[in-house]
């Protein structure tokens, strides 16, 4: 959803088959009542009238109709992965992972068949899906005596009081091991993958409860409820043992042929030594995936003794304990829709779980039977995973060589673990409402279903964010490509995956039911006259930086639609004047809204023109665009495309040039670049009752001028190094940044200067300051890659560019790392007063870029 955005829902619609309807129905069908002569006059005056309707009123309605239907088809340039990229055939150690990044723990497949229960709209038909792989995942509760339901655990929640939690190691391939905080709990959770067959291989889970080190209380009873839930006519058949424990579960699907869960006897933690469980079993039709949580609690209902030999008794509440099909669901479907079978263990505290999956392709290749990764074995390779991760992450990033305590070092190794641990793969259909080609029109227009895509993407935040974010990914992929390009060819050529026949990519991507489930639906519509910062430019300029051979083949496949999208971008949101560019979708001048946001600039609330108007120029903007064609310009010549490296060229020429930069958005009375366009900055909330606050405007009355909003959108020429080292606006750009009135802190650049009189001020009377004041790493990291940049560029601010590049890397580095130690989180963003988080947590998307920003790396 908008990061802390309010919007009305769309009506629900059946995408663009209305208006096929109105294609079969409307002026110009006969009806077959007429006969003979009569029936022919009949025909030439209906046809009369469609002639005249076809060059009239219905010619607007068919581009309308034709501007709608390809907001929803998708682009024809050839994809710019292989076919079946993510099946295990063609990439078995990236078939399965833990691409459930809203749970705790969890397991799934790249598959890219889409889920059953996964592609619902209200209102709308489903995609069905003769099979899908099964998904996995834990649950847990610490039990009470009392009758009140325990709190179960499942998805990542802002308010659960869980944490801190977070990846210690993920190398986004085949390893991690997570800690989970929980009241006086500890839980690790850890998983390592073993390659083999053709479906993908074998995996294997551990979790370790422990109480705290510094916990005094009696030692707790904790059930763990370890699920398998699978969509389709696949079939799981459950073997039971004695005492309701599950011995094992085998299946069959056509993606992983035969295969088998084993949830093997729980045992003290590092030892071998069995520990007594009481076991709980439940099986039933799959209720939706966004529903799992509750059904569990519901069924938690039953009052149950867990009896160890030689101890007293104590109650805990449990699932029914037979394996009896409940053939009941909130739907009323059944069987149709799938399984979900649950073993619960109950036992007390300190104790180690370990779940195997086994491949029966990889069981038993080339005839023979290998040992099955548990106990001994597990321990080994996930020791062998753990410092082979060490290794990896010393020779990429070489924080140790460069002198960093072992703590930041820590630090930057659970930055990037979040970052790749919170990787996801989804599957779904977007809401679309189509650009008609006039601003506001798309409001009038019933929202469409984009077709069935998949998506293998970073999220931002694993509890308040976990889905795709545009403008968030091309952050997450500077830091993923380091550690892994081969991940971020992935990801990339999935978004690209996304154009439709226009080049346009939704900025928010909200894709099957527990995404959606996870968004109001006044969020869930996205317009396709919206744009978002092109951020995935950076990494492919990373790539043509590098030269590595693997990644500039992928960038010959995905030229066409890179191209494509860029075009789309200059094209949809050109200026009121030849080289100026205004963000299309800013709020309505509300009479609740301090200032109209800007949701498509990725900057939320950040100040623009009080008025919003269609003589905007926006800076930020230009700057993105200036970014991109430079970008495209080089892929370009790489691939021998000359006509388009001449065009895009002679464009970044003309954007990059100081003169015209400074004819659109310099304000000499302000001694920085701005935004321009219909703007007073005499508006403020005041309260009216019974309306609450409401915005008075006052004298002077808006006019078109430069807007007086000093903060991270004035910065973007330097941000984004388009400006010469020698450029005479590189000095006063430098003041700005140095000043400790303006955007100076010491936890790094305030997003708007402590001078604004926006500065802190809340948007509207339930809508809190965001981008009005706060550090945002992502921005931080921009500005030291600038100041690295043109600290090593001769020019007059070469010693001064390199100074400032120092002391704000100490700065929001060192902040970033207190916070860490005091909460265990990466934070949304960080308060210039007093350095504290703030925001959602964990927030491990560009956060994560405290990695980049140690190894000095940009």
């Amino acid at each position: 959803m908008p990061r802390g955005e309010r919007r009305r829902r769309a009506a629900p619609a059946e995408g663009a088959r209305p208006a096929e309807r109105s294609a079969r129905s409307g002026p110009g069908r006969r009806d077959g009542r007429g006969g003979g002569a009569r029936g022919a006059a009949g025909a030439a005056a209906l046809a009369v009238v469609v002639l005249s309707l076809a060059l009239g009123l219905s010619g607007r309605w068919v581009l309308a109709w034709h501007r709608a239907r390809r907001a929803v088809t998708l682009h024809s340039a050839p994809p710019a992965l292989p076919p079946d990229s993510s099946s295990p055939t063609v990439a078995p150690d990236l078939f399965w992972g833990t691409y459930r990044p809203h749970v705790y723990f969890g397991m799934k497949t790249r598959s890219p068949q889409p889920l059953l229960t996964g592609n619902r709209a209200p209102g709308r038909r489903l995609i069905w899906a003769p099979s899908f792989p099964p998904e996995q995942g834990l649950m847990w509760a610490q039990q009470g005596a009392t009758p009140e339901t325990p709190k179960l655990r499942h998805t990542c929640e802002q308010g659960d009081g869980v944490g801190p939690y977070g990846w210690e190691f993920h190398d986004g391939l085949s390893f991690g091991r997570q800690h989970i905080q929980d009241g006086d709990l500890r839980l690790t959770t850890e998983f390592v993958k073993r390659p083999g067959g053709q479906h993908g291989g074998d995996w294997s889970w551990r979790v370790t409860v422990e109480p705290q080190a510094s916990s005094t209380s009696a030692l707790p009873l904790v059930s763990l409820f370890f699920y398998v839930v699978s969509d389709g006519k696949e079939v799981l058949l459950p073997e039971v043992g004695a005492k309701g424990q599950l011995k094992f579960i085998s299946g069959h699907t056509s993606e992983l042929g035969d295969f088998r869960f084993t949830l093997l006897p729980p045992t003290s933690p590092g030892d071998t030594a069995p520990k007594y469980g009481s076991y709980n079993v439940f099986w039933s039709s799959n209720p939706g995936l966004p529903l799992l949580t509750e059904i569990v609690k519901s069924r938690l209902n039953s009052w149950f003794q867990h009896r160890p030999p030689g101890a007293s008794p104590e109650r805990y509440l449990g699932l029914p304990g037979s394996l009896k099909w409940e053939d009941r669901s909130p739907s009323g479907q059944g069987q149709g829709q799938g399984q979900f079978l649950i073993q619960q263990v109950t036992l007390k505290v300190p104790f180690s779980v370990e779940l195997v999956f086994e491949s029966g392709s990889a069981r038993t290749g080339g005839n023979r039977a290998r040992e099955q990764l548990a106990g001994s074995i597990l321990t080994q390779a996930l020791e062998s995973h753990a410092e082979a991760f060490r290794e990896h992450f010393e020779k990429t990033f070489r924080l140790e060589e460069k002198g960093l305590s072992p703590g930041e070092q820590a630090l930057g190794q659970a930055a990037l673990s979040g970052l790749l641990g919170g990787i996801g793969y989804f599957y779904g259909q977007g809401l679309v409402l189509p650009d008609m080609g006039v601003e506001g029109s798309e409001q009038k227009m019933d929202a469409a279903l984009f077709p069935p895509v998949p998506l293998f993407t970073a999220v931002p935040s694993r509890s308040f964010f976990p889905r795709g974010f545009l403008w968030d990914e091309g952050f997450h992929q500077l830091v993923v490509q380091r550690w892994d390009p081969r991940l971020t060819r992935e990801a990339l050529g999935h978004w690209l995956g996304l154009l439709n026949a226009d080049g346009w990519i939704g900025r928010e991507q909200i894709l099957g039911d527990e995404a959606r489930a996870r968004v109001p639906p006044e969020f869930v519509v996205q317009r396709a006259v919206h744009a978002n910062p092109p951020t995935l430019l950076l990494p492919v300029a990373h790539m043509l930086e590098v030269g590595d051979p693997a990644d500039l083949a992928f960038l010959r496949r995905a030229f066409p639609r890179l191209y494509a999208w860029f075009s789309w971008l200059h094209q949809s949101q050109a200026g009121p004047v030849p080289l100026s560019y205004r963000w299309r979708g800013r709020d309505p001048a509300l009479p609740t809204l301090l200032n109209p946001k800007t949701l498509p600039s990725g900057l939320d609330d950040y100040p623009r023109a009080s008025h919003p108007s269609a003589t905007e120029r926006h800076l930020d903007l230009r700057c993105w665009v200036a970014l991109g064609a430079r970008v495209l310009t080089k892929l370009a010549e790489h691939l021998g495309e000359t006509k388009v490296a001449a065009e895009l060229g002679q464009l970044a020429a003309n954007l990059e040039a100081e003169e015209i930069l400074d004819e659109l958005h310099w304000a000499p009375e302000l001694g920085v670049f701005a935004d321009f366009g219909n703007h007073t900055r005499a508006v403020q909330l005041k309260p009216r009752p019974p309306q609450g606050l409401v915005r008075v405007v006052g004298r002077p009355q808006p006019h078109l001028q430069y807007v007086d909003a000093l903060g991270y959108v004035s910065l973007f020429p330097l941000l984004l190094r388009l400006l010469d080292p020698n450029s005479s606006r590189l000095g006063p750009l430098l003041d700005i940044l140095a000043d400790s009135r303006h955007l100076w802190s010491p936890f790094g650049l305030r997003s708007l200067a402590a001078s604004s009189p926006f500065y802190g001020q809340r948007n509207s009377e339930h809508d809190p300051p965001y981008w009005r004041g706060a550090v945002w790493f992502n921005v931080n990291y921009l500005a030291l890659g600038a100041l690295y940049h043109y600290g090593h560029l001769e020019g007059p601010h070469q010693a001064r560019a390199a100074k400032l590049h120092s002391e704000l890397r100490a700065n929001v580095v060192g902040n970033v790392w207190q916070q860490y130690q005091a909460t265990g989180f990466l934070w949304e963003h960080y308060s210039d007063r007093d350095g504290r988080g703030i925001g959602c947590r964990p927030f491990q998307g560009w956060t994560s870029l405290v990695l980049l920003a140690m190894a000095e790396d940009y």
